[in-house]
C-alpha cells in the first residue's frame, strides 16, 4: 500500500492540474470500489470548483467550493492518469507496469481547461467519500488519526509522551496510526535505522521515567521527518503497484538503507554489521543488529 511519501507525491502531481479548476463532468463507472460511492456522487461533484488539494495521513483531500471535501484513498493499486489537451502525462518507466485497461478506469474527472483525470484501480481497494469540511476531523475516518509526522508538532517531547508506558515494540508503535499518522512498513524501517534504534525495543523505553524525552526520542523524531522528506524529494518509493501522478518512476528505493537489503553490509559508517530480516506482526522488518540498539 502506498505510504505517506507516495500519497504526498500524488498530491503534488495533481495539485497544479486540479486546483482552481471546475469539475465539468464526473463519471463513476461502477457503483463501488472498496465501498459504495456516496449517494449522487457524480451529481454532487459536477459543477463544483476545486479550492485546494491537501493530504491527511494517507488520504487525499479535495476541498470544494460548496464546503464539502472529496476524500480519496488509493488502496493497494489505485493511481491517477492525467491527460491534458495536448498530451497524456503518464509516460515514463514504471517499477511495475501500470494498468491502463479501460475495465479498471473506474472514475473520470473532466476539468475546465480541458484536462481529464482518470482513477484506475485493478484491485478496487481504494475508495472515495464526500464529507463536509467542517466535520472532517470528527468523521470516523479521521477521528482517531494521530499527529502528522511532517508537521511542527512532532518533536522529541511528543514522541516520548505518545510512547510512554507502552510495552509493544517500537516498530509496532510507529505503525499505530492512532499515534503518528501515515507511517508504513518501509519508512518505519528506514527511520529506525537512521535513528539507530532497534525495531524490537519496547516503545516505552524511549521516554524517561519522568515522562520526558530521552536521547533516543531526540534521535527518532528528526529521523522520521528526514526519512519522509528524502522520500518525497525523490518521488516516493514506487514499489509494487504504486506510480505517482505523472507516471514517472520514483527513485527512493535505490537509496534505501536497510529495507529489502537482507544480508547486505550496513551503510552506517564504521559499522561492520549485516542487514537482517525478521518478521513482526506478519510483516518484514529490516535492520542492523549491530548499530540499532
Amino acid at each position: 500500500m502506498p505510504e505517506l511519501p507516495e500519497v504526498e507525491t500524488v498530491r503534488r502531481g495533481l495539485a497544479p492540474v486540479m486546483e482552481g479548476r471546475r469539475l465539468e463532468k464526473v463519471e463513476a463507472r461502477r457503483p463501488d470500489l472498496r465501498f459504495p460511492f456516496p449517494e449522487r456522487f457524480a451529481e454532487r461533484l459536477t459543477g463544483r470548483e476545486i479550492v485546494s488539494l491537501g493530504r491527511r495521513a494517507k488520504y487525499l483531500l479535495v476541498d470544494l467550493d460548496d464546503g464539502e471535501t472529496l476524500v480519496m484513498h488509493l488502496g493497494m493499486s489505485g493511481s491517477f492518469r492525467v491527460e491534458l489537451p495536448e498530451a497524456e502525462t503518464a509516460p515514463g518507466a514504471f517499477h511495475h507496469p501500470r494498468s491502463k485497461a479501460a475495465a479498471h478506469d473506474h472514475v473520470l474527472f473532466a476539468l475546465s481547461g480541458g484536462a481529464t483525470i482518470t482513477y484506475n484501480d485493478p484491485r478496487r481497494f481504494g475508495f472515495m467519500a464526500l464529507i463536509p469540511r467542517s466535520g472532517l476531523e470528527a468523521h470516523p475516518l479521521f477521528r482517531h488519526i494521530g499527529v502528522e509526522p511532517l508537521g511542527n508538532e512532532l518533536d522529541a517531547a511528543l514522541v516520548a509522551r505518545l510512547f510512554r508506558g507502552k510495552q509493544t515494540s517500537l516498530k509496532a508503535a510507529l505503525l499505530d496510526q492512532r499515534l503518528i499518522a501515515g507511517l508504513g512498513n518501509i519508512y518505519v524501517c528506514e527511520a529506525l535505522h537512521r535513528a539507530k534504534l532497534s525495531p524490537t525495543r519496547p516503545a516505552g523505553t524511549i521516554a524517561a521515567k519522568s515522562g520526558g524525552p530521552t536521547r533516543r526520542a531526540a534521535a527518532l523524531a528528526p529521523a522520521i521527518r528526514e526519512t519522509l522528506e528524502a522520500a518525497i524529494a525523490a518521488g516516493g518509493s514506487t514499489l509494487r503497484d504504486f506510480a505517482h501522478a505523472d507516471g514517472a518512476l520514483g527513485y527512493f528505493q535505490h537509496s534505501f538503507r536497510v529495507y529489502d537489503r537482507e544480508d547486505e553490509p550496513c551503510p552506517t559508517p564504521g559499522c561492520h554489521g549485516l542487514v537482517r530480516r525478521i518478521v513482526q506482526m506478519g510483516r518484514s522488518t529490516f535492520f542492523c543488529p549491530e548499530c540499532q540498539r
